[in-house]
C-alpha cells in the first residue's frame, strides 16, 4: 500500500497482533464486497488497513463514510481520499456499484472530504494500531464472521469498525443478549432491580449489555460478572480509555472476563456527542433494551428511542409512582408502547429467549419521538453544536481549522456553528481564536 507509504509486510506486522484469530490474513468472506475487488492476500490485508484507517478519520454515525467505503469498497476508498479524485470520478466509480449510494453523496462528498481531510495522518493511523496491540484489543471489521448481525439495522449508520477488548469470540454471545440501561444517578430500588434481572438473565444463559457509566450499567455488569456470565460494555470512546474513572477495576474485569467494545480506536476521548451515538450500538447489538430507571431526562431514552427506531423489543421497568427516578419509565410506558417488565423471566420473554416466547407488538411505532423529546438527542443542528462544544476549550483557544479536525466537521460546518454559538452567548472570539465559555 504505497500510497501510505507501508509494505504488505509492513501492514501484515501492524495487523497481525489485532487480528480476530491467530495469524493474517484470513480467509474472509465479506458481507459486502466492491465489484472486481480481489480476494489475495495483499488485497485482504489493504482493505483491513483502510478500514482502520477510516475509523480514524470519521466521527461515529458518518453515514457518509459508510456510503463510500460500501460503494468502492475500503482500499479503494481510501485511495479515493488520498489522492484527491475529482468528486466526479469519485460518483462515477460509486454509481457503478451502487446508485442509491451515489445519488445520496451527490452535494455532500464534498464537505465529508473536508471533514475527514484534516484528520488523514500515517502517524495517526499507526499509533492506533500499536496501541491496540499494546492493549490487546482486536480490530473486527464488516468482513469478518465475527460482526455482530444487528448492525445491519442501522443500514448506513453502521459502525466502520469495532475495537475489542477482551475475547472477541464473546461477540457470538451478542445473538442471545439483552441490553439493561437506564439512570446514572440511580436510585436503591434502581440498583437492586438491575442486579437482580442481570443476575437471572445470567441464569438463563443471556448476555447483558449496557454502557458501562455509573448507576443501573455498571450494577448490571457487577451482577452478570458475579454470576460468571458474559457482559458487555459498548464504550464511548477508545477501550483504553476507561470511562469513568471509578470504573477503572470493573471496567478492567469486564475485559478480562466479558469484552469492551468501541467504534472508536484507542487514544479516542469519551465526549457527549460520542456517547450518543454508542447507545446506537448498545440498541442494535442486543435482542431487547429494557430501562429499568429513568428520570424524565435521562439519557437512556436515547437507546430506548434507537431500540424502537430499528424495530428491536423495548422494555421499561415501573417504579414508585412518586419517584423522579422512575419518571422516564413511566413515560415510556404510557406514551410510546413499552412493554412492561419487572423480572429476568419477563425481560427473557420480550426478546423471545424464553420458552414460550411471546411476540411483542406495538414496539416502535411511535417510540421514535422519544429520540426527539428526550434532552440529550438533539436535531442535526443541534447535534452540530454539541460536537463542536465537545472540541472547545474554556482555556485554550482554538482556530476553526484545529476545531473542524477535532469535532470530525468541515470548516465551513464550524465557521457558520460558531456564529449561532456566538449570539447565544456559549463561546467567544479571542484575537488566537475561540473559546468556551
Amino acid at each position: 500500500m504505497s500510497y501510505l507509504e507501508l509494505t504488505h509486510a509492513q501492514l501484515s506486522a501492524l495487523l497481525a497482533p489485532i487480528a480476530p484469530s491467530a495469524g493474517m490474513p484470513r480467509d474472509l468472506t465479506p458481507r459486502v464486497r466492491a465489484a472486481g475487488e480481489a480476494r489475495d492476500e495483499p488485497a485482504q490485508l489493504e482493505r483491513r488497513f483502510a478500514t482502520a484507517v477510516f475509523s480514524t478519520l470519521a466521527e461515529p454515525g458518518d453515514t457518509d463514510a459508510v456510503r463510500l467505503i460500501s460503494g468502492l469498497g475500503p482500499a479503494c476508498a481510501l485511495s479515493a481520499v488520498v489522492e484527491r479524485w475529482p468528486t466526479a470520478r469519485v460518483l462515477d466509480a460509486i454509481g457503478e456499484v451502487d446508485s442509491d449510494a451515489a445519488t445520496m453523496l451527490t452535494g455532500r462528498l464534498d464537505d465529508a472530504l473536508e471533514r475527514w481531510l484534516p484528520r488523514l495522518s500515517l502517524r495517526t493511523a499507526r499509533h492506533a494500531l500499536e496501541s491496540a496491540a499494546r492493549f490487546e484489543a482486536t480490530l473486527v471489521t464488516p468482513d469478518d464472521d465475527l460482526w455482530p448481525l444487528g448492525f445491519s439495522a442501522l443500514g448506513d449508520g453502521a459502525p466502520i469498525a469495532l475495537w475489542v477488548r477482551g475475547d472477541v469470540q464473546n461477540l457470538r454471545s451478542l445473538d442471545r443478549s439483552i441490553a439493561l440501561v437506564g439512570a446514572r444517578a440511580a436510585t436503591g430500588y434502581g440498583e437492586h432491580v438491575a442486579m437482580e434481572s442481570a443476575a437471572g438473565l445470567s441464569d438463563r444463559g443471556i448476555t447483558v449489555v449496557s454502557g458501562g457509566a455509573y448507576g443501573i450499567d455498571g450494577a448490571a455488569h457487577r451482577a452478570a460478572l458475579a454470576s460468571d456470565q458474559t457482559t458487555i460494555a459498548f464504550l464511548a470512546g477508545g477501550v483504553d480509555r476507561l470511562y469513568p474513572a471509578g470504573h477503572t477495576e470493573l471496567l478492567t474485569r469486564i475485559a478480562e472476563r466479558g469484552l469492551l467494545v468501541a467504534e472508536l480506536p484507542c487514544g479516542s476521548s469519551p465526549t457527549k456527542w460520542r456517547f450518543l451515538l454508542r447507545n446506537r450500538l448498545i440498541a442494535a447489538a442486543s435482542s431487547a433494551t429494557v430501562v429499568v430507571e429513568a428520570g424524565r431526562r435521562s439519557g437512556s431514552l436515547n437507546t430506548a428511542g434507537h431500540a424502537a427506531a430499528i424495530g428491536r423489543p423495548l422494555g421499561a421497568v415501573p417504579g414508585p409512582v412518586t419517584s423522579p427516578a422512575s419518571a422516564g419509565c413511566h413515560r415510556l410506558l404510557r406514551e410510546f408502547d413499552a412493554v412492561c417488565v419487572t423480572d429476568a423471566a419477563e425481560m427473557a420473554e420480550l426478546a423471545n429467549l424464553s420458552e414460550p416466547a411471546q411476540p411483542v407488538a406495538g414496539v416502535g411505532a411511535g417510540l421514535v419521538g422519544v429520540v426527539d423529546s428526550a434532552p440529550n438527542e438533539k436535531s442535526e443542528i443541534e447535534g452540530t453544536a454539541i460536537r463542536l462544544l465537545d472540541a472547545l476549550s474554556r482555556r485554550r483557544a482554538r482556530s476553526p481549522a484545529e476545531l473542524a479536525a477535532s469535532a470530525g466537521m468541515s470548516v465551513r460546518e464550524v465557521t457558520a456553528a460558531l456564529g449561532g454559538l456566538e449570539l447565544a452567548g456559549t463561546v467567544a472570539e479571542r484575537p488566537d481564536g475561540w473559546v468556551r465559555r
